[in-house]
């Protein structure tokens, strides 16, 4: 029996995937059609990005899974209409482009090299930075990404704690949870990273009152969601110096305002929300194996809890 899968992205997102997914798709030896355009009770996987036309999923009856093409699915998550099994993107080349980046601004920060890089005046600067053995990290998130950055930080020598809703345990990285183990995480954080999902629960989780609970000087780096962050509150503890940095790649409107006082606060770094993304090849194959599983009666991989929003 033929699997009869839609294509529900941008074009430009077809113009991308449609080789590698299809090389992936003639990997697994199944009977497949693919397509940008179906009658939607023909449809079995509907590969996914929530910013495609298609936003009701009632008409789609016989449909299998919705397999998305983003990490986050906060955009899709709590959509009525889809009553299937939704798949959140795990993807290798995703998390190691995470990791490069998060383990690139933390050592940037650690080593101090903006002195070096922006400070060309004649100064001679002798300040030797610790080792990082001696310089602690938070990872607030530990899902893929947070797991997959702790562990790569903690390698690096770094004394990495990290914060996640229920309990985790990872090598060499000290793991605190639930609301009495935030305030610990956080009053380790010389340097903060945030790697948390965008939910209800985790919305404003940087706020004035837990930015306060930092040691002071801290810098915050965020990778995650724009809206875990108060920005009132976070410009507010870079002014005082609370917060003596923070590097931020993604904000609650994208782009970034040009008007927006991130942009001209000499404490912060703005990056245009480049820390990861998918890679069309990696991707495909988690897409492919996904359909396999469907096919063949195997459990889908990485499913979305809808209680929880990831």
């Amino acid at each position: 029996m033929t699997a009869n899968i839609l294509f529900a992205a941008q074009s430009e997102s077809w113009d991308r995937y449609q080789t590698p997914l299809t090389r992936a798709l003639d990997r697994t030896g199944l009977a497949y059609d693919l397509r940008l355009d179906f009658a939607p009770d023909q449809v079995d996987y509907i590969v996914y990005a929530p910013n495609s036309s298609v936003q009701d999923f009632s008409a789609y009856s016989r449909l299998k899974a919705v397999l998305n093409l983003w990490a986050g699915v906060e955009d899709v998550v709590g959509n009525p209409t889809l009553r299937v099994p939704l798949a959140r993107m795990v993807d290798h080349g995703l998390t190691r482009g995470m990791v490069e980046w998060v383990a690139g601004h933390v050592l940037r920060h650690h080593l101090g090299m903006d002195a070096h890089i922006t400070g060309q005046d004649g100064v001679w600067r002798t300040q030797v930075p610790p080792l990082a053995q001696d310089r602690r990290v938070t990872v607030l998130g530990l899902g893929e990404l947070g797991r997959a950055c702790a562990a790569s930080l903690a390698i690096l020598g770094f004394a990495v704690s990290g914060w996640s809703r229920s309990p985790k345990t990872i090598a060499q990285v000290t793991t605190h949870h639930g609301d009495a183990g935030l305030a610990a995480a956080l009053a380790a954080a010389e340097i903060l990273v945030l790697l948390l999902p965008d939910t209800p629960a985790t919305a404003n989780i940087l706020n004035a009152r837990r930015l306060a609970g930092l040691p002071r000087g801290a810098i915050v780096i965020n990778p995650g969601r724009g809206a875990l962050i108060d920005d009132a509150a976070l410009l507010a503890a870079l002014d005082s110096g609370q917060v003596s940095h923070a590097t931020l790649d993604v904000f609650r409107t994208e782009p970034l305002p040009a008007d927006h006082p991130f942009w001209a606060h000499p404490r912060v770094t703005v990056t245009p929300h480049i820390a990861s993304a998918t890679r069309e090849s990696s991707a495909s194959e988690v897409i492919a194996e996904n359909i396999w599983r469907g096919e063949t009666g195997a459990p889908f991989l990485h499913l979305v809890d809808r209680a929880l929003g990831y």
